[in-house]
């Protein structure tokens, strides 16, 4: 079955590292995979587009079937391996609604923090405000607060007291903030949940290459 999936990916993106997480989760190992280079625009390349037509990282296809969406791929492989590897969806109906819920909040932390780390590249240089920056570190201050209220009581995982969806489509962005200088004392539920998870199997068998040398992005989000 995994001879049958092609994943093209780029480094340190959290999309792509949702469905290798879940890949290796559901023990669907050599699959096709390569990885390619943001810097050198590859994911505008043809390869990338022939399975992305709008060349953005990831590529992901299993037979003729496309996931290029990260939650898509994840809740797809889910429904199709349920027998294989890891259960990933929780039976009681609280627990999946818990589930469901934090897996697409998980996409207003992610947005918020690349308004804050992507700024310069998303906005023009003559439509560039301190005041819009300041706004979007006071945005992510509150969601990260907010997300910090919710690993208050914690078992390990994001919700209930297995590993779940919830973990695989969140964790990377929780992982990119201390990536990106995150202070752990000043949200220690948050810290507390990433060194927890950052050495399971899937997670650290998959971590960014990049990410395992230290960068100028360390400090970025020092004083959130």
């Amino acid at each position: 079955m995994a001879q049958d999936m092609t994943l093209l990916w780029g480094s340190g993106s959290p999309p792509c590292w949702r469905i290798m997480i879940m890949l290796e989760e559901k023990e669907l190992k050599g699959y096709n995979q390569k990885l390619l280079s943001f810097e050198k625009k590859e994911h505008k390349s043809k390869e990338v587009l022939d399975i992305n037509p709008r060349g953005q990282f990831p590529a992901f296809k299993y037979k003729d079937y496309i996931l290029n969406e990260s939650y898509a791929a994840c809740l797809f492989l889910e429904n199709q391996f349920k027998s294989q590897g890891t259960k990933l969806t929780p039976d009681c109906p609280k627990e999946l609604a818990l589930m469901y819920q934090r897996m697409f909040e998980g996409f207003s932390l992610l947005e918020k923090t690349g308004y804050v780390l992507y700024y310069d590249l998303i906005v023009p240089e003559n439509e560039r405000h301190e005041s819009a920056r300041t706004r979007n570190k006071e945005a992510l201050t509150t969601e990260v607060k907010l997300w910090e209220g919710y690993l208050a009581s914690s078992s390990g995982f994001l919700t209930g007291k297995t590993f779940s969806l919830s973990d695989v489509t969140v964790f990377p962005n929780i992982a990119y903030l201390f990536r990106s200088g995150l202070c752990e004392k000043r949200y220690p539920n948050l810290a507390k949940y990433y060194n927890g998870l950052k050495d399971r199997p899937s997670i650290k068998a998959n971590w960014p290459p990049h990410w395992k040398e230290s960068c100028e992005c360390q400090v970025l989000l020092k004083d959130i």
